[in-house]
Protein backbone atom coordinates (compact mmCIF):
# COMPACT_ATOMS: atom_id res chain seq x y z
CA UNK A 1 0.00 0.00 0.00
CA UNK A 2 1.33 3.84 -0.39
CA UNK A 3 2.06 5.72 2.06
CA UNK A 4 -0.80 7.57 3.64
CA UNK A 5 -1.26 11.08 1.54
CA UNK A 6 0.72 9.47 -1.68
CA UNK A 7 -0.67 8.80 -4.72
CA UNK A 8 -0.27 5.21 -5.68
CA UNK A 9 1.76 4.00 -8.19
CA UNK A 10 1.85 1.39 -10.56
CA UNK A 11 4.01 -0.38 -8.57
CA UNK A 12 1.90 -0.52 -5.63
CA UNK A 13 -1.15 -2.20 -8.37
CA UNK A 14 1.16 -5.11 -9.45
CA UNK A 15 2.30 -6.01 -5.98
CA UNK A 16 -1.04 -5.89 -4.23
CA UNK A 17 -2.74 -7.71 -7.69
CA UNK A 18 0.06 -9.90 -7.63
CA UNK A 19 1.11 -9.71 -11.53
CA UNK A 20 4.22 -7.55 -13.06
CA UNK A 21 4.35 -4.13 -13.79
CA UNK A 22 4.55 -4.89 -17.67
CA UNK A 23 1.06 -6.55 -16.92
CA UNK A 24 -0.33 -3.36 -15.21
CA UNK A 25 0.32 -1.07 -17.81
CA UNK A 26 -0.90 -3.29 -20.44
CA UNK A 27 -4.10 -3.18 -18.72
CA UNK A 28 -4.56 0.57 -17.61
CA UNK A 29 -3.34 1.20 -21.35
CA UNK A 30 -5.77 -1.37 -22.64
CA UNK A 31 -2.81 -3.28 -24.76
CA UNK A 32 -3.09 -6.73 -25.69
CA UNK A 33 -1.89 -9.68 -23.86
CA UNK A 34 -4.22 -9.86 -20.68
CA UNK A 35 -6.41 -12.72 -19.87
CA UNK A 36 -10.33 -10.61 -18.88
CA UNK A 37 -9.52 -12.55 -15.36
CA UNK A 38 -6.31 -10.92 -14.36
CA UNK A 39 -7.52 -7.54 -16.54
CA UNK A 40 -10.57 -7.72 -13.70
CA UNK A 41 -8.54 -8.18 -10.80
CA UNK A 42 -6.03 -6.04 -11.94
CA UNK A 43 -8.18 -2.78 -12.27
CA UNK A 44 -9.98 -3.94 -8.97
CA UNK A 45 -7.02 -2.96 -7.15
CA UNK A 46 -6.54 -0.34 -9.07
CA UNK A 47 -9.73 1.42 -8.12
CA UNK A 48 -9.01 0.64 -4.62
CA UNK A 49 -6.42 1.96 -4.22
CA UNK A 50 -7.69 5.42 -5.71
CA UNK A 51 -5.70 4.79 -8.97
CA UNK A 52 -9.04 5.54 -11.34
CA UNK A 53 -12.22 6.55 -10.11
CA UNK A 54 -15.04 4.10 -11.05
CA UNK A 55 -15.91 5.52 -14.20
CA UNK A 56 -12.65 5.19 -15.64
CA UNK A 57 -12.51 1.31 -14.68
CA UNK A 58 -15.97 0.79 -15.86
CA UNK A 59 -14.64 2.35 -19.30
CA UNK A 60 -11.35 0.37 -19.51
CA UNK A 61 -12.52 -2.85 -17.74
CA UNK A 62 -16.00 -2.78 -20.17
CA UNK A 63 -15.61 -5.73 -22.84
CA UNK A 64 -12.80 -4.61 -24.93
CA UNK A 65 -13.53 -2.68 -27.89
CA UNK A 66 -11.09 -2.67 -30.91
CA UNK A 67 -8.10 -0.45 -30.28
CA UNK A 68 -7.54 1.24 -33.25
CA UNK A 69 -4.22 3.29 -34.56
CA UNK A 70 -4.60 6.29 -37.15
CA UNK A 71 -1.09 7.11 -38.60
CA UNK A 72 -0.84 10.40 -40.47
CA UNK A 73 1.81 12.28 -42.69
CA UNK A 74 3.48 14.89 -40.30
CA UNK A 75 3.71 18.30 -41.79
CA UNK A 76 1.64 21.49 -43.07
CA UNK A 77 -0.89 19.86 -44.96
CA UNK A 78 -4.05 21.62 -43.78
CA UNK A 79 -6.44 18.74 -44.86
CA UNK A 80 -4.17 16.12 -42.85
CA UNK A 81 -3.94 18.23 -39.93
CA UNK A 82 -8.04 18.53 -40.10
CA UNK A 83 -8.29 14.86 -40.31
CA UNK A 84 -6.10 14.48 -37.25
CA UNK A 85 -8.10 16.70 -35.46
CA UNK A 86 -11.44 14.56 -36.25
CA UNK A 87 -9.17 11.74 -34.69
CA UNK A 88 -8.80 13.61 -31.60
CA UNK A 89 -11.95 14.94 -31.45
CA UNK A 90 -13.43 11.33 -31.61
CA UNK A 91 -10.89 10.71 -28.82
CA UNK A 92 -12.54 12.85 -26.42
CA UNK A 93 -16.14 11.42 -27.36
CA UNK A 94 -16.06 8.22 -27.07
CA UNK A 95 -17.88 5.64 -25.46
CA UNK A 96 -17.37 2.79 -23.39
CA UNK A 97 -18.19 0.44 -26.46
CA UNK A 98 -16.77 2.74 -29.00
CA UNK A 99 -12.82 1.98 -30.38
CA UNK A 100 -10.28 3.32 -28.44
CA UNK A 101 -8.48 5.62 -31.13
CA UNK A 102 -4.83 7.21 -31.15
CA UNK A 103 -3.68 9.05 -33.52
CA UNK A 104 -0.12 9.75 -34.53
CA UNK A 105 1.88 11.62 -37.17
CA UNK A 106 4.80 10.03 -38.92
CA UNK A 107 7.83 11.76 -40.67
CA UNK A 108 6.09 12.46 -44.40
CA UNK A 109 7.56 10.56 -47.60
CA UNK A 110 9.57 8.36 -45.47
CA UNK A 111 8.88 4.58 -45.89
CA UNK A 112 11.04 3.51 -43.23
CA UNK A 113 9.82 5.48 -40.68
CA UNK A 114 6.13 4.37 -41.81
CA UNK A 115 7.09 1.26 -41.59
CA UNK A 116 8.60 0.90 -38.34
CA UNK A 117 5.52 2.94 -36.99
CA UNK A 118 3.05 -0.04 -38.00
CA UNK A 119 5.23 -2.58 -36.48
CA UNK A 120 5.19 -0.64 -33.35
CA UNK A 121 1.48 0.25 -34.07
CA UNK A 122 0.89 -3.46 -33.93
CA UNK A 123 1.97 -4.28 -30.09
CA UNK A 124 -0.91 -2.12 -29.10
CA UNK A 125 -3.53 -1.65 -31.84
CA UNK A 126 -6.23 -4.28 -33.15
CA UNK A 127 -6.46 -2.08 -35.85
CA UNK A 128 -4.43 0.19 -37.70
CA UNK A 129 -5.66 3.16 -40.85
CA UNK A 130 -2.80 4.43 -42.26
CA UNK A 131 -2.01 6.85 -45.03
CA UNK A 132 -0.13 4.93 -47.12
CA UNK A 133 3.52 5.19 -48.93
CA UNK A 134 3.84 2.51 -52.04
CA UNK A 135 6.89 1.39 -50.95
CA UNK A 136 8.54 -2.60 -50.38
CA UNK A 137 9.29 -1.39 -47.11
CA UNK A 138 5.98 -0.71 -46.17
CA UNK A 139 4.32 -3.61 -48.23
CA UNK A 140 6.47 -5.82 -46.25
CA UNK A 141 5.78 -4.04 -43.06
CA UNK A 142 2.09 -4.25 -43.62
CA UNK A 143 2.11 -8.09 -44.85
CA UNK A 144 4.13 -8.49 -40.84
CA UNK A 145 1.91 -7.10 -39.12
CA UNK A 146 -1.16 -8.33 -40.65
CA UNK A 147 0.14 -11.95 -40.10
CA UNK A 148 -0.12 -10.89 -35.97
CA UNK A 149 -3.69 -10.69 -36.36
CA UNK A 150 -3.84 -7.32 -36.95
CA UNK A 151 -6.31 -5.49 -38.89
CA UNK A 152 -5.30 -3.08 -41.50
CA UNK A 153 -6.84 -0.07 -43.97
CA UNK A 154 -5.17 2.21 -46.00
CA UNK A 155 -6.65 5.84 -46.45
CA UNK A 156 -6.35 8.12 -48.79
CA UNK A 157 -3.24 6.86 -50.42
CA UNK A 158 -3.09 2.81 -51.05
CA UNK A 159 -0.47 0.31 -51.02
CA UNK A 160 -1.78 -1.10 -54.68
CA UNK A 161 -3.81 -3.86 -55.33
CA UNK A 162 -1.10 -6.52 -54.73
CA UNK A 163 -0.53 -5.68 -51.37
CA UNK A 164 -3.97 -7.03 -50.47
CA UNK A 165 -4.61 -4.35 -47.48
CA UNK A 166 -8.57 -2.69 -48.11
CA UNK A 167 -8.98 1.14 -48.83
CA UNK A 168 -10.89 3.77 -48.01
CA UNK A 169 -11.01 6.64 -50.44
CA UNK A 170 -11.42 8.43 -54.21
CA UNK A 171 -11.51 6.81 -57.47
CA UNK A 172 -8.00 9.07 -57.62
CA UNK A 173 -7.15 7.98 -61.72
CA UNK A 174 -10.81 9.30 -62.37
CA UNK A 175 -10.80 12.57 -59.98
CA UNK A 176 -7.44 13.31 -61.84
CA UNK A 177 -9.44 13.18 -65.47
CA UNK A 178 -12.28 15.49 -64.17
CA UNK A 179 -8.94 18.05 -62.90
CA UNK A 180 -8.12 17.75 -66.82
CA UNK A 181 -11.66 18.39 -67.79
CA UNK A 182 -11.81 21.45 -65.65
CA UNK A 183 -8.66 22.86 -66.44
CA UNK A 184 -9.16 22.21 -70.04
CA UNK A 185 -12.47 23.71 -70.33
CA UNK A 186 -12.30 26.65 -68.19
CA UNK A 187 -8.96 27.89 -69.09
CA UNK A 188 -11.37 28.53 -72.35
CA UNK A 189 -8.33 28.56 -74.49
CA UNK A 190 -7.34 26.00 -76.97
CA UNK A 191 -3.79 26.28 -76.77
CA UNK A 192 -1.06 26.84 -73.60
CA UNK A 193 1.10 25.37 -70.98
CA UNK A 194 -0.57 23.46 -67.92
CA UNK A 195 1.23 23.00 -64.49
CA UNK A 196 1.14 20.33 -62.08
CA UNK A 197 2.32 20.30 -58.21
CA UNK A 198 2.07 17.13 -56.38
CA UNK A 199 3.31 15.89 -52.62
CA UNK A 200 4.81 13.22 -53.88
CA UNK A 201 4.85 10.42 -56.39
CA UNK A 202 5.57 8.19 -53.45
CA UNK A 203 1.84 8.50 -53.03
CA UNK A 204 -0.11 6.52 -55.28
CA UNK A 205 -3.16 8.56 -54.55
CA UNK A 206 -0.85 11.68 -56.00
CA UNK A 207 0.56 9.62 -58.95
CA UNK A 208 -2.89 8.27 -60.00
CA UNK A 209 -4.35 11.85 -60.05
CA UNK A 210 -1.06 12.60 -62.54
CA UNK A 211 -1.78 9.89 -64.26
CA UNK A 212 -5.50 10.37 -65.13
CA UNK A 213 -5.34 14.46 -65.90
CA UNK A 214 -2.68 13.35 -68.45
CA UNK A 215 -4.36 11.15 -70.23
CA UNK A 216 -7.48 13.36 -70.56
CA UNK A 217 -5.55 16.35 -71.65
CA UNK A 218 -3.81 14.40 -74.08
CA UNK A 219 -7.24 12.86 -75.26
CA UNK A 220 -9.35 16.43 -75.37
CA UNK A 221 -6.72 18.94 -75.16
CA UNK A 222 -3.81 18.05 -77.11
CA UNK A 223 -3.01 21.38 -77.65
CA UNK A 224 -2.48 22.12 -74.18
CA UNK A 225 1.08 21.83 -73.09
CA UNK A 226 2.42 20.02 -69.92
CA UNK A 227 5.04 21.50 -68.04
CA UNK A 228 7.21 19.31 -65.87
CA UNK A 229 5.46 18.36 -62.32
CA UNK A 230 6.55 20.08 -59.65
CA UNK A 231 7.01 18.03 -56.37
CA UNK A 232 6.29 20.45 -53.08
CA UNK A 233 5.99 17.69 -50.74
CA UNK A 234 2.58 18.88 -49.69
CA UNK A 235 4.57 22.27 -47.93
CA UNK A 236 3.42 25.30 -48.52
CA UNK A 237 6.75 27.40 -48.81
CA UNK A 238 7.71 24.82 -51.51
CA UNK A 239 4.39 25.12 -53.42
CA UNK A 240 5.39 29.09 -53.50
CA UNK A 241 8.93 28.57 -54.87
CA UNK A 242 7.29 26.36 -57.45
CA UNK A 243 5.19 28.49 -58.23
CA UNK A 244 6.96 31.61 -58.50
CA UNK A 245 9.32 29.67 -60.73
CA UNK A 246 6.57 28.95 -63.00
CA UNK A 247 4.86 32.12 -63.25
CA UNK A 248 8.38 33.34 -64.28
CA UNK A 249 9.07 30.68 -66.94
CA UNK A 250 5.54 30.29 -68.73
CA UNK A 251 4.27 33.30 -70.20
CA UNK A 252 1.82 31.53 -71.83
CA UNK A 253 0.56 29.30 -68.39
CA UNK A 254 -3.18 28.94 -68.36
CA UNK A 255 -3.92 26.58 -65.43
CA UNK A 256 -2.15 24.99 -62.26
CA UNK A 257 -3.52 21.13 -60.90
CA UNK A 258 -2.17 20.40 -57.23
CA UNK A 259 -2.53 16.83 -56.90
CA UNK A 260 -1.44 16.87 -53.38
CA UNK A 261 -2.22 19.09 -50.40
CA UNK A 262 -0.86 22.89 -48.90
CA UNK A 263 -2.29 24.91 -51.93
CA UNK A 264 -1.61 27.95 -50.07
CA UNK A 265 1.58 28.20 -51.05
CA UNK A 266 0.32 28.10 -54.39
CA UNK A 267 -2.30 30.80 -53.70
CA UNK A 268 -0.22 33.35 -52.66
CA UNK A 269 2.19 32.96 -55.18
CA UNK A 270 -0.94 33.90 -57.66
CA UNK A 271 -2.04 36.80 -55.41
CA UNK A 272 1.55 38.59 -55.53
CA UNK A 273 1.40 37.78 -59.20
CA UNK A 274 -2.35 38.95 -59.42
CA UNK A 275 -3.05 36.15 -61.65
CA UNK A 276 -6.40 35.08 -61.17
CA UNK A 277 -6.72 34.64 -65.24
CA UNK A 278 -4.65 31.43 -64.51
CA UNK A 279 -7.30 28.43 -63.67
CA UNK A 280 -6.15 26.60 -60.27
CA UNK A 281 -8.07 23.23 -59.32
CA UNK A 282 -6.83 21.84 -55.80
CA UNK A 283 -7.51 19.19 -53.19
CA UNK A 284 -8.93 19.14 -49.29
CA UNK A 285 -11.93 22.11 -48.65
CA UNK A 286 -10.10 23.57 -45.39
CA UNK A 287 -10.15 27.47 -44.38
CA UNK A 288 -7.00 28.72 -46.86
CA UNK A 289 -8.87 26.76 -50.02
CA UNK A 290 -12.27 28.29 -48.70
CA UNK A 291 -10.54 31.47 -48.76
CA UNK A 292 -9.39 31.12 -52.16
CA UNK A 293 -12.23 30.35 -53.63
CA UNK A 294 -14.10 32.59 -52.46
CA UNK A 295 -11.34 35.31 -53.76
CA UNK A 296 -11.40 33.77 -57.29
CA UNK A 297 -7.80 32.42 -57.11
CA UNK A 298 -8.97 29.30 -56.84
CA UNK A 299 -11.62 27.87 -59.41
CA UNK A 300 -12.48 24.01 -57.95
CA UNK A 301 -11.39 22.39 -54.82
CA UNK A 302 -11.80 18.46 -54.84
CA UNK A 303 -13.06 17.23 -50.84
CA UNK A 304 -13.34 13.79 -49.46
CA UNK A 305 -15.83 14.48 -46.18
CA UNK A 306 -12.80 13.79 -43.19
CA UNK A 307 -15.62 12.23 -41.01
CA UNK A 308 -17.01 10.41 -43.44
CA UNK A 309 -13.35 8.95 -44.61
CA UNK A 310 -12.95 8.09 -40.89
CA UNK A 311 -16.39 5.95 -40.37
CA UNK A 312 -15.75 4.03 -43.21
CA UNK A 313 -12.44 2.70 -42.09
CA UNK A 314 -13.33 2.03 -38.66
CA UNK A 315 -16.21 0.29 -40.24
CA UNK A 316 -13.43 -1.41 -42.15
CA UNK A 317 -11.27 -2.25 -39.25
CA UNK A 318 -14.58 -3.82 -36.90
CA UNK A 319 -16.33 -5.35 -39.52
CA UNK A 320 -13.13 -6.68 -42.01
CA UNK A 321 -15.39 -8.80 -44.04
CA UNK A 322 -16.69 -5.35 -45.46
CA UNK A 323 -15.36 -4.37 -48.44
CA UNK A 324 -15.20 -0.40 -49.04
CA UNK A 325 -16.30 0.93 -52.58
CA UNK A 326 -14.53 4.42 -53.46
CA UNK A 327 -15.79 7.27 -51.89
CA UNK A 328 -17.75 9.79 -53.40
CA UNK A 329 -15.78 12.65 -54.53
CA UNK A 330 -17.34 16.41 -53.65
CA UNK A 331 -16.63 19.13 -55.82
CA UNK A 332 -16.74 22.84 -54.81
CA UNK A 333 -16.74 25.84 -56.72
CA UNK A 334 -17.15 29.46 -54.91
CA UNK A 335 -20.95 29.28 -55.88
CA UNK A 336 -21.98 26.01 -53.86
CA UNK A 337 -19.56 26.04 -50.65
CA UNK A 338 -21.24 24.58 -47.86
Amino acid sequence: MPESGLKPLLTDIAAQANVSLATVDRVVNRRKGVSDRTRRRVLEVARDLGYIGEEEAAHIGAERALNITVLLPAGTNPYLRLLGERVKARIGLAGASDPFLRCLFIESFNAEALAEALRKSADWADGIAFFAIEHPEVRAAAAEVAARGVRLVTIVSNLGERAGVAHVGLDNHAVGRTAGLLVGRLAGRSEGAVALVAGSRKYRAHSDREAGFLSLIEELFPRLTLVGLREGHDDAGENYRHTLALLDQQSDLVGIYNVGGSSGGITRALRERKRQDIVFVGHGLTADTRRALLDGTMDAVFDQDPDLLLDRAILNLTQPESRPNPLKADIYFRENLP
